[in-house]
């Protein structure tokens, strides 16, 4: 029985790690939109079309749960997904609701009133897409008050990724941390608003320094899914095998994959 993890390239890796290894008894399909990315400067109906496209390959594959291991995705085509799109017996989950779960220490069904947190200043590290949406700033005003979100879009971060250069992306972390910190000195935490930054994550802790909290979204994804799947059973799907898709170049696609993960990933083509 398998689910599937879509992302516009190689960060929702970081999602399919850990929900593989919370549940090593399900099948993981994970579908790459390498030929696409960055979807993080893509406007909203783009956005759309591609997820759209992604989650109906990867219901081929017999996954009947999707996970939007892609923060733009989450943001700018979700929700939209949901209310005109999803057939009644598919599910598709983004992954905003285990961040801000775990930022407010309240569970998503808990309908109360917002209330005060105890973290006040947050900095948000997000692409443009996701921080043009303020979906983030959106959800957790449903459940936190006086809670000051600075965002700051991180323009190329994605694409040194998805092109294996870890130098530039080092830099560019450190510039965006930079230009975040010159509008609030002093954040108590932060958030990794994109999957493909986990993999830049010590970079960022570094820039921000120790007594910052870093939100990363892997581990708290697989331990909602896990909650999710006791509790929903049936869509697990009929899928059995575990498989990496990529509509980019198979091999180019591997090789990157491989030098983040530090251990071997071999992609087929979507």
């Amino acid at each position: 029985m398998a689910v599937g993890v879509f992302d516009s390239g190689l960060g929702g890796l970081t999602v399919y790690e850990a929900v593989a290894k919370r549940l090593p008894d399900v099948a993981f399909v994970y579908y790459g939109d390498n030929a696409h990315a960055p979807y993080g400067v893509r406007d909203s109906d783009d956005i759309f079309a591609l997820t759209c496209r992604g989650v109906e390959r990867l219901w081929e594959e017999g996954c009947d749960l999707v996970i939007l291991a892609c923060n733009t995705a989450s943001a700018a085509a979700l929700k939209r997904m949901q209310e005109t799109w999803v057939p009644g017996d598919k599910r598709v989950l983004g992954v905003f609701v285990p961040l801000i779960e775990a930022l407010t220490e309240r569970q998503w069904g808990d309908n109360s009133p917002p209330r005060e947190v105890a973290v006040k200043h947050v900095a948000l590290f997000a692409t443009p897409a996701t921080v043009s949406s303020r979906a983030f700033q959106r959800e957790l005003a449903f459940r936190a008050i006086g809670v000051d979100v600075e965002a700051q879009p991180c323009g190329g971060v994605v694409d040194a990724i998805e092109q294996g250069d870890e130098i530039l992306a080092e830099a560019l972390v450190n510039s965006h941390v930079e230009a975040l910190k010159r509008r609030m000195p002093h954040p108590q935490a932060a958030i990794l608003g994109c999957t493909h930054y986990p993999l830049m994550q010590k970079v960022f802790q570094s820039a921000l320094g120790a007594d910052v909290t870093v939100f990363s979204q892997a581990n708290l994804v697989a331990d909602s899914l896990a909650d999710y799947l006791t509790r929903h059973p049936e869509l697990r799907g009929a899928g059995l095998q575990s498989k990496y898709l990529t509509t980019g170049d198979p091999a180019s696609v591997s090789n990157h994959a491989t030098q983040f993960l530090r251990r071997g990933i071999r992609f087929e083509a979507a």
